[in-house]
């Protein structure tokens, strides 16, 4: 098979070239530890020479990635520019110029053993001073040329000395539309201030938005072209549904850190890579038993779990019930509920639903017209959308779970969410996912600041793993750690008086027992 041939079938398979590039050999390995730790293969110390007076010192207190970044790129700093390592440069049959315009041949491998080991030039020139003078065996010296010709392949993808390429699964049609056109808007809103502000670490932010499409397979291959073609660095707040548990093994095979609230919708996204601002849905859910639980007398039931025949919801609504029997409450019944059809059984004093919007009224007129009015529970962000269209009989009857209330808003939050609004055309719909959005954002940029100028998909991750008490300005503050990606565990709980449309609160936000 010609070679135009097999370059044109992974084009059509969608293969990215580079994503099949092949794992570093042991000496590669052993040369990456050097460049990266200053430590060698043998375990014996290294040691470099610096400044004219050829002071020694421990390799291991100035590694050549100090100084010219994991990438190899090169970071100015301190009046001093490191050159870019890259092989394809250094290399280069037009030769190479210094920063101040000397000229100097290209680097073969034995001038590199040279320049790292006595700072000259393939032309004999004297590098900087700055630059340490490593005292390597041949070994390590192999080791360390064998891995600057794979350090280029070694660069995360979608992280430029210049950019930060970014991406997102948002529907454009179908059910969700509204929703994904709302945290598209917060999502480029929120990128547009940033680059107005400089970037981060002076790179400017650039977000690819494709649409899922209506079932799984679709949703999976828009993930593909985000990680293979488009070679996204990270995921900013998704709306996938139909991937589900998928999108956890698509992430950890491709090591894509990715910000977001997925468990706002049941979803279980159980990941090192993941980290979500708001709590999912099942912590949304126990807010609210824990709350009836104490103070609405309600235990000995019956009590009456409705939810749509979909995955993420049925999981939800499996664990919400193991969790009631497990705190003491009686009769709870799992039921399948789908408004068209309005099979649902009558005689509950509890009712705890999952779903749409429209269900969640059309369940409470379908319970009046019964004659009866049980408590309604229900995650805010799933039914406030026609939540004033049920029936006054259940004012103070229906109790939400909300990540967030308006006294968690502090001035400057407030302040920025109105004006992000105001320049994307945007009310107050879906206000959850508004905030998740802008959270998630908030997060990606504090995350990578901290992961500072020589960042990586790895850094970026280790980073927000140790973020705690983060003030995002509309929400609780937020913690993440070792083994914890939901930045909240708990919920506000609110009731409704619907005659007046007034909200108040009855339970703030508290951390809440993990789900068994």
């Amino acid at each position: 098979m010609n070679t135009a041939l097999v370059f044109g079938l992974l084009l059509l398979s969608g293969l990215s070239l580079t994503a099949q590039a092949l794992e570093l050999t042991p000496s590669e390995s052993a040369g990456k530890r050097l460049y990266r730790e200053g430590v060698s293969a043998s375990g014996e110390p290294i040691m470099a020479r610096v400044g004219a007076a050829d002071m020694e010192l421990p390799a291991s207190s100035l590694p050549c990635a100090n100084c010219h970044g994991a990438d190899g790129l090169g970071r100015p700093e301190g009046g001093v520019r490191p050159p870019d390592l890259s092989w394809s440069r250094l290399s280069s049959s037009y030769g190479q110029q210094h920063i101040n315009g000397r000229s100097y041949p290209a680097y073969s491998d034995a001038s590199l053993a040279r320049a790292v080991q006595q700072g000259r030039d393939p032309g004999n020139n004297r590098l900087d001073p700055s630059m340490p003078r490593f005292v390597l065996s041949m070994n390590d010296q192999r080791n360390l040329t064998a891995y600057l010709k794979r350090l280029a392949d070694e660069r995360d993808p979608g992280l430029t000395p210049d950019s930060l390429h970014l991406g997102t699964l948002l529907p454009g049609s179908g059910p969700l539309s509204e929703e994904g056109a709302t945290v598209a808007a917060v999502l480029k809103g929120s990128v547009a201030r940033i680059n107005e502000a400089g970037g981060i670490h002076g790179r400017q932010l650039r977000l690819t938005i494709v649409d899922p499409g209506p079932d799984r397979a679709s949703a999976e291959q828009a993930l593909d072209r985000l990680i293979q073609q488009e070679q996204v660095f990270a995921l900013i707040a998704p709306l996938a549904p139909a991937l589900d548990s998928d999108l956890v093994t698509r992430l950890e095979q491709a090591g894509i850190p990715l910000i977001g609230p997925l468990s706002l919708q049941g979803t279980t996204a159980t990941s090192r890579q993941i980290f979500e601002p708001l709590p999912g849905l099942r912590e949304q859910l126990i807010a609210l038993a824990d709350y009836a639980g104490a103070s609405l007398k309600v235990l000995q039931g019956p009590t009456l779990i409705a939810y749509p025949d979909e995955p993420g919801q049925r999981l939800a609504a499996q664990e919400l019930s193991e969790y009631l029997n497990e705190h003491a409450w009686q009769k709870v019944r799992l039921q399948i509920y789908d408004p068209i059809r309005d099979q649902l059984p009558l005689g509950s004093r509890s009712v705890f639903y999952l779903g749409s919007s429209d269900g969640f009224s059309r369940l409470a007129e379908r319970l009046q017209s019964a004659g009866q009015v049980p408590y309604l529970f229900a995650a805010s962000n799933q039914v406030a959308g026609k939540l004033l269209q049920v029936p006054s009989g259940f004012s103070r009857r229906v109790f939400l779970a909300y990540p967030f209330v308006p006294s968690d808003w502090t001035l400057a939050g407030r302040l920025a969410l109105t004006q992000l609004r105001e320049h994307q055309g945007l009310g107050g719909q879906h206000a959850v996912l508004q905030v998740g959005a802008y959270s998630s954002m908030m997060l990606l940029s504090e995350g990578m600041k901290q992961a500072g100028r020589d960042a990586s998909r790895e850094k970026l991750v280790s980073a927000l793993e140790g973020l705690r008490d983060f003030d995002t300005g509309l929400t609780p503050l937020i913690s993440f750690g070792p083994g914890r990606r939901l930045g909240l565990s708990g919920a506000h709980v609110v009731t409704v008086d619907l005659p007046d449309q007034r909200f108040y609160l009855v339970a703030p936000y508290k951390p809440v027992a993990a789900m068994p």
